[in-house]
């Protein structure tokens, strides 16, 4: 298995592999996390999005978009 994340905006966008197959391309809100029923084989990855990184599991890129919006809200109420 093998999951690659990207950021646009408030988009958070994946590419996964389950078994050497393919699951295609899923896009969610960014504060959203990710399941298998996302995933389409005719949607294609994003061209100008920011690419965060490989992920072993949908667990372990959950778990970083989970940390990614915890740190956001945290430094946003530092903010005001």
């Amino acid at each position: 298995m093998g999951f690659y994340l990207w950021l646009d905006g408030d988009l958070a966008w994946a590419q996964g592999t389950y078994e050497y197959r393919a699951m295609g391309t899923a896009v969610i809100s960014a504060t959203d996390l990710f399941c298998r029923r996302d995933f389409d084989p005719k949607r294609r990855p994003p061209g100008s999005a920011l690419r965060v990184g490989q992920f072993a599991s949908l667990g372990h890129l959950n778990l970083h978009l989970q940390t990614t919006a915890r740190r956001a809200s945290t430094l946003q109420w530092r903010r005001r």
